[in-house]
């Protein structure tokens, strides 16, 4: 089943607004302003991600809800890889035109190859790790036979992490080794 919508906080509609619609490319469809029952009011803006799904951010003008943390991982601490948002790139080519509007926007980009998919990410304003994703290849069968008996087992059996590679706005890619 598709999603409809995440909706996520932000504390800075206009750089989260420049990001999604420039750095991501995606569409604005809709907003919705509306008192909240806590008093102020808020905004819910929609953002057309393809396939009828959206992303929909929270613009939220509330006293008593000042202050509070947008980066889904930061805040919770954990590694900004843990939770993230994956879009789906249908293909290699997409997938490098997203690098290459990324970096035209003067994002850091971080590519990764995983084997069945290569992904590139960068962190959106509101400090979530996004990413793109390609899939490149159907799963095997020792994959499938590989994941549930690791699924839940006590200590599943430890892969490799892969390398990447990491573009900065003009600078040649950078290779870092996965750690060992």
């Amino acid at each position: 089943m598709a999603f409809h919508h995440v909706a996520l906080a932000t504390r800075d509609l206009e750089a989260t607004h420049g990001f999604y619609t420039g750095a991501m490319g995606f569409s604005l469809v809709k907003v919705v302003a509306a008192p909240t029952p806590e008093g102020g009011w808020a905004r819910h803006v929609f953002y057309d991600t393809g396939n009828g799904e959206m992303i929909a951010f929270w613009d939220l003008h509330v006293d008593s809800l000042s202050g509070f943390p947008t980066d889904l991982n930061k805040s919770l601490g954990l590694p900004a890889w843990v939770n993230h948002l994956a879009f789906d790139a249908p293909d290699l080519e997409t997938l490098a035109a997203c690098r290459r509007r990324w970096l035209d926007h003067d994002l850091t980009v971080m590519e990764v190859d995983h084997g069945f998919c290569t992904s590139v990410y960068t962190i959106d304003p509101n400090g979530i790790m996004v990413e793109f994703c390609c899939t490149t290849r159907d799963f095997t069968a020792d994959e499938l036979a590989w994941a549930t008996a690791n699924v839940l087992a006590p200590t599943p059996e430890l892969e490799r992490p892969p390398d990447a590679v990491v573009h900065r706005p003009g600078r040649a890619p950078a290779a870092v080794a996965a750690p060992a």
